[in-house]
C-alpha cells in the first residue's frame, strides 16, 4: 500500500473491492453526494499521520441516520468496508482505507439540534465540531470543555476517545458524553444510555463505542456534557531552567491538590517552532502554560500557590494574565504546536505519538524519552498534557529517509514499552489506529485482546467497519 518502511510493515488485509451492483445502489440513493473522483477519494485517504494516501473506492456525504444506516446494511449484505470520516485530523492512521472500500463522511451531519444549559447538555450530529458547538453555546454561560486541538468533529473526538488541555479539570470523551445514537454494522439504529448523569441499567454500551474507532458501530449523534463558564480565568506562562524541573513542578502542583484547568509543558524545541511559526517572543526554555479557573479570589490564590512551588523548581519569568486576547493568543499558539513542528524542516512529515504514565512517573519518563532523542539525533519537539500524565513525542523526518524511518520506529517502540513498564499506556489519547496495534497485548495481555476481538466479530461479524485498526 505504501513505499516507506513505517507503512510497508503494516499488516491490514487484501483490499476487498465494493463491486458495481453497491456502487449502482448508493449512486441511485446518494446521487452528486457519491462521489468517486480521484482528488475527493484521495483526499479522504489520509488523516495527519505520517502514511501514504490509501484512498477509499468511493466517498458518500451522509446528511442522516438514515443514510448511514442504508449505507452500511448494503456494505454489510456485500462484505464492504467501510470508514467513517469526521474532519480528517487523526494521528495514528485512523482513516486510511487499508482494505479499499467506502468512506462515510459525516462532516454535513452538523447540526446542533438541542442546547439546554440549565440541564447542562447538548444534543448533537457527529459531524459537528467543537469549535462549532462552542461558538453556538458562547452566550449561554456554558462551555464544551473537551480540547484535543485541532477542530475536530464530536464524532471523532467520540471514536478516538479524545481529550486535551482541559482534561486535567473536566475529563475525557469518557466523562463528557451521556448517550449516543449509533448504527452497527448491519445497519441497525441503536440508543446507548439517557440523559440521567448516572445509570445502573444493562451493560454499558455507550463507553464501550467511545474509543472504540468506528470498529464497532457508527457513531450519527451524541448527547454531551457542558460546563458553566468560570467565573475566573487566568493564564501563567512560567520558564524552567530543564525540561525536568517543568514535569516536577507540574507533579507538585497536582500533589498540592490546587484544582488546575489546564497544564501544558513545552520543551526549548516547541517554544523555538512557536516563536518563529506564532510571531511570539517567549524565552526559549522549558516552559509550563497554565490556567486557572474559578472565582476571582480562588483564581488568585491557586495562582500564588503555582508560583511558590515554581519557584522552588528554579522557575522564574513568571507572566500572568486575565485579557482574553492575551489567553487566546498563546492558547492558539499552543494548539498551532503541530504545524509550528512541521515548518521546521519544510517538506518533511510529523510522525507524531504520545503516552501517558502514572504522574509519578512522569519527569522519568519524559527524561529517558529526550535522552532517546539525543541519541538518535531525529529532530523533534516534546509537549504534553503534563496535569494527566500523558506526553507527545513530534519527530520531523524526511519520508524518503530509510534510516529515519527506522530510527523513528525504534524511538517509539521504546518509548510504548517504557510506559508500559511504568505502568502507563501505548496512547493516552491519539488512540491505536494502525501504528499502535502491535502493542496491545503488551499492554493489556492476550485474554484481554482476545476479549475485544470476540466483541468485535460479535458486532461486526464481516468486518466492514474500519478493518485492520485496533486489531487485525
Amino acid at each position: 500500500m505504501a513505499s516507506n518502511s513505517v507503512a510497508g510493515a503494516i499488516v491490514a488485509g487484501a483490499k476487498r473491492p465494493m463491486g458495481p451492483a453497491v456502487a449502482a445502489a448508493l449512486r441511485q440513493r446518494f446521487g452528486d453526494r457519491y462521489v468517486t473522483s480521484d482528488s475527493v477519494r484521495e483526499h479522504h485517504g489520509r488523516d495527519e499521520s505520517a502514511y501514504d494516501i490509501t484512498p477509499p473506492d468511493a466517498v458518500i456525504f451522509a446528511l442522516s441516520t438514515e443514510d448511514v444506516a442504508f449505507t452500511l446494511a448494503l456494505a454489510n449484505q456485500h462484505s464492504v468496508p467501510v470508514i467513517a470520516y469526521g474532519a480528517g485530523s487523526s494521528l495514528e492512521g485512523h482513516l486510511l482505507a487499508v482494505q479499499g472500500g467506502i468512506c462515510l463522511d459525516l462532516s454535513r451531519m452538523n447540526n446542533i439540534l438541542e442546547v439546554n444549559a440549565a440541564e447542562g447538555v447538548a444534543v448533537v450530529e457527529a459531524g459537528v465540531t467543537r469549535k462549532q458547538l462552542n461558538e453556538h453555546i458562547r452566550q449561554d454561560g456554558v462551555f464544551f470543555s473537551v480540547d484535543p486541538g485541532a477542530d475536530a468533529t464530536i464524532g471523532g473526538m467520540i471514536a478516538t476517545r479524545a481529550s486535551g488541555t482541559n482534561a486535567v479539570r473536566y475529563g475525557t470523551m469518557r466523562e463528557n458524553v451521556l448517550s449516543l445514537t449509533a448504527v452497527t454494522a448491519a445497519g441497525e439504529i441503536i440508543h446507548t444510555g439517557t440523559r440521567a448523569r448516572k445509570s445502573s441499567a444493562g451493560y454499558d454500551l455507550t463507553h464501550l463505542l467511545i474509543g472504540s474507532e468506528g470498529t464497532l458501530a457508527v457513531v450519527t449523534q451524541a448527547v454531551v456534557k457542558l460546563r458553566p463558564v468560570p467565573e475566573a480565568s487566568s493564564v501563567a506562562v512560567g520558564h524552567f531552567p530543564d525540561v525536568d524541573a517543568a514535569v516536577r513542578t507540574a507533579s507538585e502542583i497536582i500533589q498540592y491538590g490546587l484544582p488546575i484547568a489546564r497544564c501544558e509543558l513545552l520543551d526549548e524545541m516547541t517554544v523555538m517552532a512557536l516563536n518563529r511559526y506564532s510571531k511570539l517572543s517567549l524565552l526559549e526554555r522549558p516552559m509550563l502554560l497554565m490556567e486557572f479557573h474559578g472565582s476571582e479570589t480562588s483564581v488568585a490564590e491557586q495562582a500564588a500557590v503555582a508560583e511558590e512551588i515554581a519557584k522552588q523548581n528554579g522557575g522564574e519569568e513568571f507572566r500572568w494574565t486575565k485579557l482574553p486576547e492575551e489567553r487566546t493568543k498563546l492558547w492558539s499558539a499552543r494548539h498551532n504546536a503541530y504545524f509550528a513542528t512541521l515548518q521546521l524542516r519544510p517538506g518533511c512529515r510529523v510522525f507524531s505519538t504520545d503516552a501517558c504514565v502514572p504522574i509519578s512517573k512522569l519527569a522519568q519518563c519524559i527524561a529517558e524519552s529526550r535522552a532517546d532523542l539525543s541519541a538518535s539525533g531525529l529532530m523533534a519537539t516534546v509537549l504534553g498534557h503534563v496535569g494527566d500524565g500523558n506526553f507527545h513525542v513530534s519527530l520531523v523526518i524526511d519520508p524518503t529517509n530509510a534510516k529515519e524511518w527506522e530510527a523513528c520506529e525504534l524511538f517509539n517502540e521504546r518509548l510504548v514499552h517504557r510506559a508500559i513498564a511504568m505502568g502507563g499506556t501505548c496512547t493516552g489519547e491519539h488512540g491505536v489506529g494502525l501504528h499502535k496495534k502491535r502493542f496491545l497485548e503488551a499492554e493489556h495481555g492476550k485474554p484481554a485482546v482476545d476479549v475485544m476481538r470476540a466483541l468485535k466479530r460479535t458486532l461486526d461479524p464481516n468486518n466492514i467497519l474500519n478493518p485492520g485498526k485496533i486489531f487485525d
